[in-house]
């Protein structure tokens, strides 16, 4: 286990998965106060056989999982466009991922690029580069560690959203319907 996470309360890998360049990030929480622990990216297009790719993928994304024992991963959801073979790649790059971490019992969450987005700056629509800058100054990293590829900065932001939305308290679902609500409470509505 990597020193930097073995005081944590919880620790969470974001994943932005890719075949050319996958994005990774470690998000640690002390309290209730997350902070960037790592961020970086796998880079995997000069290897030519895209089978090839998905096992550096596997062995990547393993190693990060033993070397942070992460808690949980975040993984950005496969945006979908109009190519139907880069949408294959990319689905095949995330569950190459996802399998990495179910093998060492790493719960996952999946988020869609959007959700994210609306998560970290307010806005499903803004640009990678905002996404960024929202992460700089929310998390209070400084320029000189931020990573040059936005990859990781994605992946940041998703275990960053994980962090919100699983951190949030959950109310009591209430009743689907009237009828189901008058069945619960009989005694609450014989005046009415």
């Amino acid at each position: 286990m990597d020193k930097a996470v073995s005081n944590l309360d919880r620790v969470i890998i974001g994943i932005d998965p890719g075949t050319n360049m996958m994005g990774y990030a470690i998000l640690g929480i002390c309290g209730n106060k997350p902070h960037m622990v790592a961020m970086g990216v796998i880079e995997l297009d000069k290897i030519g056989d895209h089978y090839t790719r998905l096992g550096r993928i596997y062995q990547r994304v393993t190693m990060l999982v033993e070397q942070y024992c992460p808690d949980e991963m975040a993984i950005e959801a496969p945006f979908f466009g109009k190519n139907v073979q880069s949408m294959l790649k990319l689905g095949r790059a995330q569950g190459v991922a996802i399998a990495a971490a179910i093998s060492r019992q790493v719960p996952i969450a999946e988020y869609e690029p959007r959700k994210i987005k609306q998560a970290i700056t307010g806005n499903g629509a803004a640009s990678k580069e905002q996404v960024r800058e929202m992460l700089r100054h929310i998390l209070s990293i400084p320029q000189e560690q931020m990573h040059p590829k936005l990859d990781s900065t994605d992946a940041l932001g998703a275990a960053l959203c994980h962090y919100y939305e699983s951190s949030r308290p959950q109310l009591p679902k209430g009743p689907a319907s009237w009828k189901e609500f008058a069945a619960r409470n009989p005694d609450r509505i014989k005046g009415l």
